[in-house]
């Protein structure tokens, strides 16, 4: 019984650890994916470094943005910012 006793402070940091800490990120990741594959070419959209565009061509894991017109830049799918791109989208269809 002692044995556990002494373990119980070293679960008890671990779990709690994980519902904090871990569980939100894969929440994150999860939704960040997900935003990403709902995308379509029209769809306006900021990347992670801050440039602002409209979506013209997908591939398996970029983006061709149109930032400006006729000027076209190749990104990562994860370099779309979830959090950026639906406050563009919100606040555009306001």
């Amino acid at each position: 019984m002692e044995q556990i006793g002494q373990f119980l402070p070293m679960i008890l940091i671990i779990v709690v650890f994980y519902f904090f800490m871990i569980r939100p990120q894969m929440k994150k990741a999860k939704d960040h994916k997900k935003y990403v594959e709902e995308l379509k070419k029209g769809d306006k959209v900021i990347t992670t470094s801050g440039i602002h565009g409209k979506i013209v061509d997908i591939n398996d894991t970029t983006f061709l943005i149109d930032v400006d017109s006729g000027t076209k830049i190749r990104f990562d799918k994860s370099a779309i910012s979830l959090e950026a791109s639906k406050a563009l989208n919100t606040a555009a269809s306001k």
